[in-house]
């Protein structure tokens, strides 16, 4: 549950003037992503659920956003950002070659894959890699630094926040057809969004959240 938006689900608003049926066959889409992989192999999966767990951890959720899988989907459908940095290659084999560069890297360093080291031994590879002290020859001339940045970051991120839990967490009322957003300004909201809690107002602010429709 969203400390800034107590008691807000943006799910909440599924059936009622906020949505159309477009919007909500788009929504159950989203919700309904496969959670097997399509476009990885198996011990790549087991690499990007890890390195997802790592990046954004989702511990003690009983039904946590899955954010390997949205991963894998966009590498399925080929959803392009419409630009890549010119050090990486394309996004399928730039996520190929860093994950397979990953479990080499933990290997070494380790005696063991990246999937199966403990928290701290995984997070330590994290911080190298984004601060671009791998070497393996497993990176193919790609900068580990730069995939951590275009890459790892981004995807998993987005991954989140295409969610509606992320929506949730953050008060927006995701697509708001065919009702629309009016106000737009800063600092002003539309009557069926959430008010944000304020320092010790969480209670009051979950009660207003929950007449939100």
């Amino acid at each position: 549950m969203s400390e800034r938006y107590p008691g807000y689900d943006v799910l909440s608003k599924r059936d009622g003037p906020s949505w159309n049926e477009p919007t909500r066959s788009a929504i159950d889409a989203r919700l309904n992503v496969p959670r097997e992989p399509r476009f990885f192999t198996p011990q790549e999966w087991r690499t990007l659920q890890a390195l997802c767990d790592a990046i954004f951890p989702q511990d003690g959720d009983v039904d946590p956003v899955p954010l390997a899988a949205y991963v894998d989907q966009k590498m399925a459908e080929n959803h392009t950002d419409g630009y890549r940095h010119g050090a990486l290659p394309r996004q399928g084999e730039a996520w190929r070659r860093g994950l397979s560069a990953l479990e080499a890297e933990a290997g070494a360093a380790h005696g063991t894959g990246f999937h199966d080291l403990a928290a701290e031994k995984r997070e330590d590879l994290i911080r190298r890699m984004q601060a671009g002290k791998l070497e393996d020859s497993g990176w193919g001339g790609m900068p580990p630094a730069t995939f951590f940045e275009h890459r790892v970051i981004p995807d998993i991120t987005h991954a989140f926040y295409a969610h509606p839990k992320g929506w949730s967490e953050i008060g927006y009322g995701g697509p708001a057809s065919p009702r629309g957003y009016v106000r737009l300004r800063i600092d002003r909201r539309d009557p069926w969004e959430p008010a944000e809690a304020k320092p010790g107002d969480k209670a009051a602010a979950r009660r207003k959240n929950q007449r939100v429709r």
